[in-house]
Formats: C-alpha cells, structure tokens, sequence
C-alpha cells in the first residue's frame, strides 16, 4: 500500500512539481516486478523526509514525455532535482542505505 505522503507526477504538471526544494522521482510500471519490489523502500523514504524532501511516483505508461526527455531506458529509475536541476540518477533496485546516501547529500 502506497504511503499517501508519496506524490504522482504527470507529464502535465512534472516541471512545476520538481523547481522547488530537494525531490526525488521514482519512474515505475505495473508490469515491473523490481518496481513493485522498490515501493516500499520509497513510501519509506518519503516518510522518513517527510518536510525535507518531496518523494514522488510517475507511471511512464501514462506519461511517456517526461522519461523520453530525460532518456529514461529502464525502470525502476529514481531522479533526484534539486530547485529543477537534475542531481543524480539511479538505476534499477537500490538499497535503502545506497538511496539514503544519495539524497543526503543534496539536503541541506
């Protein structure tokens, strides 16, 4: 069950969504077994910086512009922005800790 402090971005409304602050996309499928695998370890994340960092989901089934722009070519895939500029990318199932590290960096 998805943690209701997890966000869903569209291709509508990506850009305004991603220019403030620390935020960190988790680009997933319904047919992607280690997406599923990956949900619970993101709804964790967005509770543990819950007021930190914006923790959001973007189906690339629904919204295929915004993983073609950013030449998305596996999921799961995670970006991290910070105030809109793209920080970091992770490909495929990460651990928590490996997650952890990644965005620490960024917030301040």
């Amino acid at each position: 069950m998805a943690s209701e402090k997890v966000k869903t971005f569209t291709d509508g409304d990506f850009d305004s969504s991603i220019k403030d602050g620390v935020v960190l996309v988790d680009f997933w499928a319904e047919w992607c077994a280690p997406c599923r695998r990956l949900a619970p370890t993101v709804d964790q994340l967005a509770e543990d910086y819950t007021g930190k960092v914006t923790v959001a989901k973007m189906n690339i089934d629904d919204n295929p512009n915004t993983p073609t722009r950013y030449m998305i070519r596996g999921i799961p895939t995670l970006l991290l922005f910070k105030n809109g500029e793209l920080k970091e990318t992770i490909v495929g199932l990460a651990a928590k800790d490996d997650l952890v590290r990644v965005i620490d960096k960024h917030v301040a």
